[in-house]
């Protein structure tokens, strides 16, 4: 009766071990309701934690305590709500937490000032913090899929951010501070209820390349009107000639060119 516990306690030590090695742990798909207390006892170890497609609903303020975290990917869980001690995850560089029941993100956000993605669409948010705009290093922000009516005017602060996706959300209007955003590449607002965008937006924004606004109120006459329409034509042809030049793989719906209204 002995060997079946030995064997247990042995695995789970080879388990402990390649986690304290490696810096990676990695349970996806393990059925977990809670955090395992023994990735606590690694803390200063662990640099990736992926618990994607478990049924974990809460964080606990342990969390804290893994302050060389750099990846984290809770995707597909049951969480509502983030631990204020999420602040302390200073070294955190990737956050991935789509398709969960957040209903609101703590102010403590912006302390993760090292963050460059920040993934978070699938929830149940309707709006996001103002210290969203201490991210300075954040180059993709996903809230696509969520219930924001608006996203703050801090958000202009962000400016590394190159990508935004803010598909299928109840937005009516951008802030003016969108246009602060000189290396947004890529920004996408489908299935939203947007009018009007900032009217400096195309000339500001000078690396933007597509803007993608499918069934939304706003038309097309408006876009093209807009002061700096001409240059940001000729960035996303270029991007598209270049996609062509380089024998990309075109799906039966074609590229995206980078203009869709």
């Amino acid at each position: 009766m002995g060997c079946p516990a030995s064997k247990h306690a042995d695995t789970k030590a080879n388990r402990i071990a390649r986690w304290r090695s490696t810096g990676i742990v990695a349970l996806r798909d393990s059925k977990l309701k809670t955090f395992p207390d023994e990735i606590f006892d690694l803390d200063r170890s662990v640099r990736t934690l992926d618990l994607t497609h478990n049924r974990i609903a809460d964080i606990p303020l342990e969390m804290g305590k893994l302050i060389n975290l750099q990846r984290l990917v809770l995707a597909d869980n049951l969480i509502e709500s983030l631990s204020v001690h999420l602040g302390k995850l200073q070294s955190l560089k990737i956050m991935i937490l789509d398709g969960n029941r957040i209903t609101s993100l703590p102010d403590e956000l912006g302390q993760l000032v090292k963050l460059e993605q920040l993934s978070i669409s699938g929830n149940l948010l309707t709006c996001l913090p103002m210290t969203i705009g201490s991210l300075r290093s954040l180059t993709l922000l996903n809230v696509s899929s969520n219930k924001l009516k608006y996203l703050p005017e801090s958000i202009g602060s962000c400016f590394s951010l190159e990508e935004l996706q803010a598909n299928d959300n109840l937005i009516e209007d951008l802030p003016s501070s969108v246009c602060n955003l000189s290396r947004l590449k890529s920004l996408c607002l489908d299935n939203n209820e947007v009018e009007l965008i900032p009217l400096n937006l195309l000339k500001d924004c000078k690396a933007l390349q597509n803007i993608s606004l499918h069934n939304n109120p706003i038309s097309v006459d408006q876009f093209q009107q807009m002061d700096g329409f001409e240059e940001f034509e000729a960035r996303r042809r270029k991007k598209f000639d270049k996609q062509i030049d380089s024998n990309v793989m075109i799906s039966s719906k074609g590229l995206d060119e980078g203009v869709d209204v």
